[in-house]
């Protein structure tokens, strides 16, 4: 009969006396943190939807909670990182090493380079839980792995693997901030002259964002809603309301339908569409890209104050109930169709295409997703993006106005689908500046790009063009 193979872990053995036997399984918090790595590593899970929904089923609370989250929101964002540290340390490709051995070496390594916690728990526990999950010659690699790793700090360990700083600046900084090299490449590309900011825009995406709530239009007020939460009103969007903390979904205000939860550059798109010149506007609005339905409803709201209906278009069929259900109330029609073959009459006034993209610009937000994207997902993005707003331009009027968005700061997936438009369509491009006042430092136009270390918002993309 043979071992198991490669991945496969061994059937626990009855209480022998033996050393085995006697090791601590990881305590609730770490637990709950090593699950998780193993539900991103296998099945693509999502850590930001598959904590929570953990820690509630195994009614983890407090301080294991908040040790839980940060083990594994941090372990998922530095993954590069800690692969490059481990592989030194073990010597050998991390590519190499048993799937479920390197969560438990990511898991370990971020303890000891990340956390106060003491060095002989961070290895001890995650030692004890190798030979359970396998055997002791496993949790005797696991040791010797990260006693290696602790004999050293963070920033030695960077200094020796790292690029250097002078021959290769950009892969020094993703090196270093953890982010994959071509990330870091596509927001230099993308802040230009303004490269110089790369390290900030990187050091961002390790940052917590605060919640943004958007009270909506016509039910109450951001001031309202900011008293009502004991939050602090925005500062561009005059809907967006800055969350101190807590469950927002447990907030009477989002209950009720009176605000959702929107970063503010989600809501200051819906409304630059609103603010764009159009004469003789019918009320006749289209979001083509609609599902989850957050802009939809935003839009929706300030139509209704006007007199515009607004049809929804969304091709998959559980996000096309989300925006039924996140714009209940406000007459919207929703249309579960591919946006590009909509089967829709021409003539809207105003079409929104928030195309579906990397979510680059969000990556503060998923933990995991800097190194689930690949640079062979964007080829495929642009086309289906090109599509997208080559169908919103055929659905407006001339004198209409399409707004193109995307939360990605990629060139190939922002001004470089707009120049197709331009280049191929009857449209010219509106100063798309003019639609985001208050806001400011958003470069030399005539599109918008905001980010979250200048603007405290995801890194949304945006440009008006005028149908001719």
């Amino acid at each position: 009969m043979t071992g198991p193979q490669r991945g496969q872990r061994r059937p626990q053995r009855p209480h022998d006396g033996s050393r085995k036997s006697r090791r601590k399984p990881l305590d609730p918090a770490r637990r709950a943190a090593f699950d998780v790595l193993q539900a991103v590593s296998q099945r693509d899970a999502y850590a930001n939807l598959a904590l929570p929904a953990l820690l509630a089923e195994r009614g983890i609370t407090g301080r294991d909670a908040a040790f839980a989250t940060e083990l594994t929101y941090g372990t998922c964002r530095v993954r590069g990182l800690l692969d490059a540290i481990i592989g030194a340390a073990a010597q050998r490709e991390p590519e190499t090493i048993d799937p479920v051995l390197l969560d438990l070496l990511r898991l370990g390594s971020y303890q000891l380079l990340r956390t106060r916690v003491e060095p002989h728990a961070a290895v001890s526990t995650t030692v004890d839980q190798a030979a359970i999950e396998f055997d002791s010659a496993r949790g005797g690699f696991v040791n010797g792995v990260l006693r290696t790793i602790s004999t050293r700090d963070e920033q030695s360990w960077t200094a020796e693997l790292a690029p250097n700083v002078d021959s290769d600046p950009i892969g020094h900084a993703a090196f270093v901030r953890a982010h994959p090299r071509w990330i870091a490449q596509a927001f230099a590309d993308a802040l230009g002259a303004a490269a110089g900011e790369l390290d900030a825009v990187l050091a961002g995406d390790d940052e917590r964002p605060r919640v943004h709530l958007a009270a909506r239009p016509g039910a109450l007020t951001a001031a309202e809603l900011a008293a009502a939460v004991d939050g602090e009103v925005g500062r561009y969007s005059p809907y967006a309301v800055y969350l101190p903390g807590g469950d927002p979904g447990k907030l009477d205000a989002v209950r009720a339908g009176q605000a959702l939860v929107q970063d503010e550059g989600s809501q200051l798109v819906a409304r630059a569409l609103t603010l764009a010149p159009v004469d003789g506007d019918n009320g006749r609005w289209l979001d083509l890209c609609a599902g989850p339905g957050g802009k939809t409803a935003l839009l929706a709201a300030l139509g209704a104050q006007t007199g515009a209906r607004v049809t929804a278009v969304e091709q998959a069929p559980h996000r096309a109930a989300l925006v039924a259900e996140n714009t209940r109330g406000l007459g919207v029609e929703v249309l579960t169709a591919d946006g590009r073959e909509s089967g829709l009459e021409p003539g809207f006034d105003r079409v929104l295409v928030d195309a579906p993209c990397t979510g680059l610009g969000a990556l503060r937000r998923r933990p995991e997703a800097r190194w689930r994207r690949v640079p062979a997902d964007i080829p495929v993005l642009a086309k289906l993006q090109r599509e997208l707003l080559a169908a919103a331009i055929g659905l407006t009027r001339p004198g209409g106005v399409v707004l193109y968005a995307t939360c990605s700061p990629h060139l190939a997936e922002t001004v470089g689908v707009v120049a197709d438009a331009l280049r191929r369509h009857p449209v010219r491009a509106l100063d798309t500046r003019e639609l985001f006042a208050p806001v400011d430092a958003l470069g030399d136009g005539p599109h918008v790009q905001l980010w979250p270390h200048r603007h405290g918002t995801d890194a949304m993309f945006a440009a008006a063009l005028q149908v001719i």
